[in-house]
Formats: structure tokens, C-alpha cells, sequence
């Protein structure tokens, strides 16, 4: 009874591959399925099949399979690559993550200098502008570009010439096109 119950037992990846024959107290067994025998042939090229024995035997059972995972990955990653192996991919990965926070901070930077420019939302609710959306036809087109222009302004004296043309800009249009209400303060719809 005991033989039909071994000849039914498939044995592990680690076993066939070793040519051996796989007992039920096989510590390679729950981490080395017969069907992914892939798996155990990388682990045995780079680290050999004593070496990952002794290791499994030192460490506690709820963290063998957690090791097992990671020298298959560093196995996997070692034959790609085998130089840097895995080092190389979490080189990688520190470089875009420094590159992202250089980008992060430069962005934030960059926004406090415009949340920082003085006047400006003073100067377009005074002049009654809706930079959201308000306006019909080109007053709305207008309105984007005044709201563009006036946050996110080169330097001082760019943004001085924007705001006179900007005043021209509104004394031409309440003179000439009358599309200016004064009483209102904003465009007419």
C-alpha cells in the first residue's frame, strides 16, 4: 500500500532534475512544483542545488518560501544579465526615482514662483475677468490668454509689458468693439 502511494507521488522539479528520487520530506518539494521545472534549473546554475539545501534548512519554514521566490528572481535576473543581475534593474529603478523627485521639486519650485507673483489675482478680479470660463466667443479665447500669460510670465519685465498691453487690450475693446461692459465688469454675452 505504501509503494502505490509513492508511484502516484509526482516527484518535485528539484528531484527530477537531479535525478533523484523525491521523498515525501523533500525540502525543495513545496517550493519546486513538477511544473516548473524552469524555475529550479535557474536556482541550481547560480546557486547550486547544496547551497539552496543548506539555506532552506537554516531558515524557518514561513520564510522559505519567501527566499525560495527571491533566488529564483535573482537566479532569473543573473542569467539575463551576467554582469549586474538584479543589481542592474534596481540601479535602474534608483535612477528614475532620484530623475522623478529632481522633476517633482523642480515642479514645485516652479509653482511657488508663480503662487508667489504678487498683484495678479488682485489685477484680474479689479478688471472682473472669469478665468474659468465665462465670456462668450473670443472673450473667452482672450480671457485664456490674459489668465496664460499673466501666470506664467519669463521674468518682471515681461509681465510689466503684459500687464500695459493688457490695459490697451481692454481700452481698445471697450472703445471700439463694445463688447466691454464697464457696468459689469466683464464681457458681454
Amino acid at each position: 500500500m505504501a509503494s502505490s502511494s509513492l508511484s502516484s507521488y509526482s516527484p518535485c522539479a528539484a528531484c527530477k532534475f537531479l535525478r533523484r528520487k523525491c521523498q515525501p520530506e523533500c525540502v525543495f518539494a513545496p517550493y519546486f512544483p513538477p511544473d516548473q521545472p524552469q524555475k529550479f534549473a535557474n536556482v541550481h546554475k547560480i546557486f547550486g542545488a547544496s547551497n539552496v539545501t543548506k539555506l532552506l534548512n537554516e531558515l524557518q519554514p514561513h520564510q522559505r518560501e519567501d527566499a525560495v521566490n527571491s533566488l529564483a528572481y535573482e537566479a532569473d535576473m543573473r542569467l539575463r544579465d551576467p554582469v549586474y543581475g538584479c543589481v542592474g534593474v534596481i540601479s535602474l529603478l534608483q535612477h528614475q526615482l532620484r530623475q522623478l523627485q529632481l522633476d517633482l521639486s523642480c515642479a514645485k519650485s516652479e509653482l511657488s514662483k508663480y503662487q508667489n507673483v504678487g498683484g495678479i489675482a488682485s489685477t484680474t478680479s479689479h478688471l472682473g475677468f472669469n478665468l474659468i470660463g465665462g465670456g462668450g466667443g473670443g472673450g473667452r479665447d482672450h480671457n485664456q490668454l490674459l489668465y496664460h500669460h499673466q501666470f506664467f510670465p519669463r521674468d518682471q519685465q515681461q509681465q510689466q509689458q503684459q500687464q500695459q498691453q493688457q490695459q490697451h487690450i481692454i481700452r481698445g475693446l471697450d472703445g471700439g468693439s463694445n463688447n466691454f461692459d464697464t457696468t459689469r465688469g466683464g464681457f458681454k454675452i
